[in-house]
């Protein structure tokens, strides 16, 4: 099975490919630009970091925006980051129209809303280890405790139109959507391959996953 990292350079890619190979060594994981191969995977990881305008505009000029639409019809698709963020429509930084797949938009913390619960003021951008919440049952989750920590490291966040599309939440200043699944799409804002154990379980169970709700 071939599993793909796309490539539109920018991002954490290579960290992402030797989580993905040290969880799956029987399988082979490829990062390419090739639209060929993104639709020929078995599944796909859209992984991300910098500025969404610059992923976006990368993705068009590499020619990958159509590859990345098709292959997140009918195999396990996985977005990290960015890869999430540039699921939904539009994203205040910018602003920039996303990919569309996903209703929903993606909003800035706001310096307002960062204090925490001993009145500490939050900095952004929201780095390092947090609390992620499971909202709902899903195979990506298996093997991983409630509650388990998982890295960070982004300024801005996704709001879904739709509620039952959030798999899990953490709080940053406010409780914020931090995974999302909808049909064979998963998505996190934190990182897993920069999240040890937990992070690595995610990974497994995303190869392992058939794409099935």
């Amino acid at each position: 099975m071939t599993i793909v990292v796309v490539d539109y350079g920018t991002g954490n890619l290579r960290s992402v490919a030797k989580a993905l190979a040290h969880v799956a060594p029987e399988h082979n994981v490829v990062v390419t630009s090739d639209p060929g191969a993104i639709r020929a995977a078995a599944r796909v990881v859209l992984p991300g970091q910098s500025a969404m305008p610059d992923c976006m505009k990368s993705l068009s000029e590499m020619g990958l925006l159509d590859a990345v639409v098709d292959a997140q019809r009918d195999r396990p698709f996985l977005g990290i980051c960015l890869g999430m963020q540039m699921l939904f429509a539009e994203s205040e930084e910018g602003p920039t129209a996303g990919l569309g797949l996903v209703p929903g938009r993606v909003v800035r913390f706001r310096d307002e809303e960062m204090m925490g619960r001993g009145g500490e003021r939050l900095k952004i951008p929201h780095m390092g280890w947090n609390r992620v919440h499971q909202t709902r049952p899903h195979h990506l989750w298996q093997g991983i405790p409630q509650d388990s920590r998982f890295y960070f490291a982004h300024s801005f966040h996704p709001v879904p139109d739709e509620p039952g599309l959030a798999a899990a939440s953490t709080d940053y200043g406010f409780p914020f959507t931090c995974a999302i699944a909808r049909a064979n799409i998963f998505a996190t804002q934190f990182h897993p391959e920069k999240s040890q154990r937990a992070g690595l379980q995610l990974l497994a169970n995303f190869v392992a996953w058939d794409g099935s709700a």
